[in-house]
């Protein structure tokens, strides 16, 4: 089977089991609908029934907002993967997540009549403070980044910035507000949220795409990539702003989530080869499957309630990372 083929079924085959778990999350949670009530929900013109105003209301924009994540995350975790020429990048675990979080715990400290848009902007700054401070330590002795040294930054800056969100929320009795974005849910997601929120998202992915197929180049060191016409500075540059926003909005939405951008970008790669152009695609296609998919798993384990789908990704990340980090000490 030719390559193209193959690239092209992968991304097929993955449509259809995203749209497939899609149709599952909105058919379970804490009550079971019929998938006939499903279409009748998003086809009908008015909503007569309490189960379709359930669903048109409260599980599409969830679905739709985990599906967004999803994919932000994961193709925030290959843009970060290219950047630093470091496999095992991913916001969270660099720590620019924090950034974010502690911006959130600010404002809700001292700002809290602020609206979600000003929110979500601060948490954009703050994941944007978070990655230059992680950058200026990682390059202050060295022309180029140092892959180990970007980890061991990013867990001392998450660190920090974590233990001063937690001091904040402990100090001024907000850790009951906090609980939500320290495990990550889905369940304030809405459609006011997502009007306001999703066309940044898009926006983003939308750049991300674009800039796919220019990610290859980020592995050659300056002067070849000059030799070719290309500018590295700009291209990275751009990439880590795409990053930042997709990390910031996801944050301020959802609350810190880890491993996503971890994990898929190299299912990706082993699925379609390591070629951008093609795995970042299917990338932000497997991203926005893991995160609906954890999300109906965590409304599935103990009904009525609801388990952080943070927890979900964790249980299925921590294996993944420890995998990983061992493939590459290997390999090195």
């Amino acid at each position: 089977m030719k390559t193209t083929t193959k690239t092209w079924l992968v991304l097929g085959l993955s449509v259809g089991v995203l749209l497939i778990v899609m149709l599952l999350s909105l058919r379970f949670g804490a009550d079971q609908v019929r998938t006939a009530t499903v279409w009748q929900a998003l086809t009908a013109s008015k909503t007569t029934t309490l189960n379709q105003q359930i669903i048109r209301h409260i599980r599409v924009p969830r679905v739709l907002g985990a599906a967004l994540i999803g994919a932000a995350l994961a193709g925030s975790g290959a843009l970060m993967q290219a950047v630093t020429r470091n496999p095992l990048a991913d916001s969270g675990l660099l720590g620019i997540n924090a950034g974010a979080g502690l911006m959130l715990t600010l404002c809700l400290a001292f700002w809290p009549h602020l609206s979600t848009l000003q929110t979500t902007g601060w948490a954009v700054v703050g994941t944007a403070v978070s990655a230059g401070l992680i950058f200026m330590i990682s390059t202050a002795r060295h022309v180029q980044l140092d892959p180990t040294i970007l980890v061991l930054a990013g867990i001392a800056i998450s660190s920090l910035l974590t233990a001063i969100s937690e001091g904040l929320a402990l100090v001024l009795q907000l850790k009951q507000d906090l609980a939500f974005w320290y495990f990550g849910g889905l369940g304030a997601v809405s459609w006011s949220q997502l009007n306001l929120l999703g066309p940044g998202l898009v926006v983003g992915l939308l750049l991300t795409l674009l800039l796919a197929p220019q990610l290859n180049l980020a592995y050659l060191t300056d002067d070849n990539a000059q030799s070719l016409g290309k500018s590295l500075p700009l291209l990275r540059g751009l990439a880590l702003v795409c990053a930042v926003i997709l990390s910031g909005i996801s944050v301020a939405l959802v609350g810190t989530i880890s491993f996503v951008g971890l994990m898929i970008p190299h299912m990706s790669r082993w699925l379609v080869g390591a070629s951008y152009r093609y795995s970042m695609p299917l990338t932000l296609i497997l991203g926005a499957t893991l995160t609906v998919g954890a999300d109906l798993i965590a409304r599935l384990v103990n009904p009525p309630h609801e388990t952080p789908f943070g927890i979900i990704i964790s249980l299925i990340g921590v294996p993944c990372f420890i995998y990983l980090a061992r493939k590459e000490s290997t390999t090195a």
